[in-house]
């Protein structure tokens, strides 16, 4: 590995050095610089031009990066400002993912520690957004709020200026690269709706209903009575101002409910869950897709969307950075133990969609349109808030590029007898 240096460097610097070429070795390509916080610039290869370079703020930074070696670790140093990332910030995962990875040798790791042990402690200012502290058991009712709060009660404002102008919080759906984001949102409220194939009279239940853009969609357009259910209260509110503007409060409404208090066995004609089933967890499976089955009537159909980890992707050993600050308590399992769930408790699988590559769409956008208001973000909010999503969006993106990460349509469908009520083909959900 050829390597080349601006000026001579000091002693943290070249300390820093020693420690990089420890931990970079076998990484490839080596399309990056580093710079220090005296100006030194280290480039791994001569020659290649850096797609990103990141930006060493101090000393301490390296100590807080790699002496615990977590994707915790890393995260927490970005967002308290211990380095920063200039260019493709995507491309800076591949990076990261390498870094954190188990590679190292225990001869390896010793000299690193010792390089690390002659650093200062990292410097870290104690304002802006913490780590989650729940509590209670593991997805019980209150816990569960709590943890919605914690991502959601930011504030609207702050979501607003980088999600679509119906604020739908999923992917899109794109028939072009090229194509705006609220064009791909509203063209996936109609996908939808349409694999539900939604009638007027349906009954149609929202879980995890966000901020309304579904059952305002299905409403509107379909002529079906809506109800969506959130746990979050600013969520709720802004959803039934919505409402009430669009003049649907005949058919449609949002309430603050958890899915498992739903005590209207056989009621929904149909159920869509979008961007919820990530935060139910694995030990909560079955009672989710049972609470679903009890819901619907007998031929019913369950649209469930959501993302999926990929079975074939190796996942390094946490702590990870967005379970503490991002989606505390949140858990993504393959598609295949979905499915088996679903079916253990009596749904039939109907159809499987993956939108892989129409989320990492939506999160360039959405990472796109954060980057473009950022300082009004911060205004909103604060600078640590503002670094931890976009260290989610982008590192989000990262993962669905690579397919460490997918997003599955799973179109399930209560039995009625031996009849599904479904017709032969899709061609209705494509005219």
């Amino acid at each position: 590995m050829s390597e080349s240096i601006a000026f001579p460097p000091d002693r943290f610097v070249q300390t820093g050095i020693r420690l990089l070429q420890i931990l970079l070795a076998g990484f490839h390509p080596c399309n990056f610089a580093v710079r220090f916080w005296d100006g030194t610039t280290w480039a791994p290869a001569s020659g290649r031009e850096a797609v990103f370079t990141l930006v060493v703020h101090r000393p301490g930074s390296l100590r807080g990066m790699f002496l615990p070696g977590s994707n915790l670790a890393v995260g927490e140093a970005y967002i308290y400002g211990d380095f920063d990332v200039e260019g493709d910030f995507e491309s800076a995962f591949a990076l990261e993912h390498f870094l954190t990875g188990e590679r190292l040798s225990a001869t390896d790791k010793l000299r690193c520690a010792r390089h690390l042990m002659t650093l200062p402690p990292p410097e870290r200012p104690s304002v802006g957004r913490g780590a989650a502290k729940l509590s209670g058991p593991l997805h019980s009712l209150p816990r569960d709020q709590e943890a919605v709060r914690y991502h959601y009660d930011v504030s609207n404002d702050f979501y607003a200026l980088w999600l679509d102008r119906r604020m739908v919080y999923s992917t899109a759906y794109f028939t072009d690269p090229r194509e705006d984001l609220d064009t791909a949102q509203e063209r996936k409220l109609d996908y939808i709706c349409r694999k539900l194939r939604l009638r007027p009279g349906d009954r149609l239940l929202d879980i995890g209903c966000g901020w309304g853009g579904l059952v305002i969609h299905a409403a509107k357009t379909r002529g079906v009575e809506t109800v969506g259910i959130t746990l979050n209260r600013s969520q709720a509110e802004l959803a039934t101002e919505r409402i009430r503007k669009e003049g649907l409060t005949d058919r449609c409404r949002v309430e603050i409910r958890d899915y498992r208090e739903m005590d209207d066995p056989g009621r929904f004609d149909k159920i869509a869950s979008v961007g919820m089933f990530e935060h139910v967890g694995e030990s909560r499976l079955e009672e989710y897709f049972g609470c679903a089955a009890r819901l619907l009537r007998p031929g019913g159909v369950f649209l469930n969307h959501g993302i999926a980890a990929s079975a074939m992707y190796p996942l390094h050993r946490g702590p990870y950075f967005t379970d503490h600050y991002v989606f505390p308590d949140g858990g993504l399992v393959p598609v295949s133990t979905t499915l088996r769930v679903a079916e253990h408790c009596g749904f039939e699988v109907r159809d499987v969609e993956s939108l892989r590559e129409h989320y990492l769409l939506t999160l360039r956008h959405w990472a796109r349109r954060l980057e473009t208001r950022y300082e009004e973000a911060r205004r909103a909010t604060d600078e640590v808030t503002c670094r931890v999503f976009r260290l989610y969006l982008h590192g989000a993106a990262y993962r669905f590029r690579v397919g460490a990460t997918n997003v599955y349509q799973s179109l399930l469908v209560k039995p009625d007898g031996g009849g599904s009520g479904l017709p032969l083909t899709r061609a209705d959900w494509y005219a």
